[in-house]
């Protein structure tokens, strides 16, 4: 009954309606937010970790320097609520002790309850600031790449979705393909996530017009193990993906669109005569009147023969 009269609560200020209008579902969301939460005994090496995706994710993103004292995997009411309060989607704690060293929690929620949740713990850790060279521009879109493996359970399949909900960034309708400088890369190999982000430079080839492609690592640097996972029920995570009605394409007959969204369509015409098509008129082409008797003297002779 109190969320019933939450709902139909009207503002009493312009900046309330304004505030409520941005909380309200749309047809087109707003970027996905993440917000950072330290818990009580997180260390130096798990809040290293949470600043450089921090950086990735940058401005999308709210750091808590507060320590908190949660338990994500029993009790996910404190992450709703931070989520909520932040409009935020997508959340990460840290956390460090004997038993789960080096422990990061992650995960995403819809319509304000929590979806996934993923335990991960950082191994080989590199950070940011180990790698002395030139970093790629704040709020660039990175590209991804996943190798074979992670659509071989269900866990890591999700993960996988979890990772590009979480570094996709703001939906564009064109990219500049000079503004694509930023490479990361997800290989699952012994049941570890290994997480490698490269910058992209292009380089002239004396004996080609293509670019010669360098990586050049850049950090973080680090390897991820699974520990927990929670995953949500396949019709509600069917329901997250779903997309309105409003948005989607109505099927016209024999048009289509391609993967990369460009329209194509079929037309059926009926054959032309040629000899009726319209031709643009040039005094050059014009037929004389001697021209005009040659022509009809053939025919005239024709039909006499007919007659005869």
């Amino acid at each position: 009954m109190q969320q019933t009269q939450q709902q139909i609560v009207k503002p009493k200020t312009h900046s309330g309606k304004k505030f409520l209008e941005n909380r309200a579902p749309k047809l087109i969301e707003n970027d996905k937010t993440t917000i950072f939460i330290r818990g009580v005994n997180a260390n130096n090496v798990v809040l290293q970790t949470m600043k450089d995706f921090a950086a990735l994710k940058r401005p999308h993103c709210v750091f808590f320097n507060k320590k908190n004292d949660i338990k994500p995997m029993e009790d996910v009411n404190s992450l709703e609520f931070f989520c909520q309060r932040s409009d935020a989607s997508q959340f990460m704690f840290g956390s460090h002790n004997k038993k789960r060293p080096n422990n990061l929690v992650v995960g995403r929620t819809f319509n304000g309850r929590v979806l996934d949740i993923f335990e991960l713990g950082v191994e080989d850790f590199k950070p940011l600031k180990d790698f002395k060279n030139a970093k790629v521009a704040t709020g660039s879109k990175p590209m991804m790449l996943f190798t074979e493996g992670f659509d071989a359970t269900p866990e890591y399949a999700r993960l996988k979705n979890f990772f590009i909900d979480f570094f996709r960034g703001p939906v564009v309708e064109y990219v500049n393909l000079k503004g694509l400088e930023h490479l990361l890369v997800f290989s699952l190999i012994n049941g570890k996530v290994r997480f490698r982000s490269y910058k992209v430079t292009l380089k002239k080839q004396e004996d080609s017009k293509l670019p010669l492609v360098e990586l050049e690592e850049i950090g973080p640097h680090m390897n991820l193990v699974m520990r927990r996972s929670q995953l949500g029920s396949d019709s509600l995570f069917k329901q997250a993906c779903q997309k309105p009605q409003q948005l989607k394409h109505k099927k016209v007959k024999n048009v289509r669109r391609d993967p990369f969204g460009t329209t194509q369509g079929r037309i059926h015409m009926e054959r032309q005569d040629y000899a009726r098509l319209q031709t643009r008129k040039l005094k050059g082409l014009k037929k004389r009147g001697s021209d005009q008797v040659e022509e009809s003297a053939p025919k005239k002779a024709k039909v006499a023969e007919e007659s005869s």
